[in-house]
């Protein structure tokens, strides 16, 4: 074989892997949204659907069959004031999440 060939073969061999890897980036995005668009405004405990209610001037998700409550990060603290005691800090800071604002 000769180097010409071998130079030629090792090109399209790199634009295979490269458009490989395109593609798997974009299976592997459109996955995700899948995901998200399956999951979205659905009850982490039953399933059924989330609704958006005003709660003390803070927008929380409501489930319509269970009323379980989903809370964005912050918003507890929001709705809670101040935590003095740092429990609500300290419960989140052991699963790597929020952080001590004082």
């Amino acid at each position: 074989m000769s180097d010409e060939e071998d130079y030629f073969r090792k090109l399209d061999q790199e634009a295979k892997a490269r458009l490989k890897s395109m593609l798997d980036a974009e299976q592997d995005a459109a996955a995700r949204e899948a995901r998200k668009d399956l999951h979205f405004h659905k009850c982490g405990k039953c399933g059924s659907d989330m609704t958006t209610q005003a709660f003390r001037g803070i927008e929380i998700e409501v489930c319509s069959n269970c009323g379980a409550v989903l809370l964005d990060p912050g918003e507890l603290q929001q709705l809670a004031g101040k935590d003095t005691t740092d429990v609500i800090t300290s419960f989140f800071g052991m699963f790597g999440g929020g952080s001590s604002d004082g």
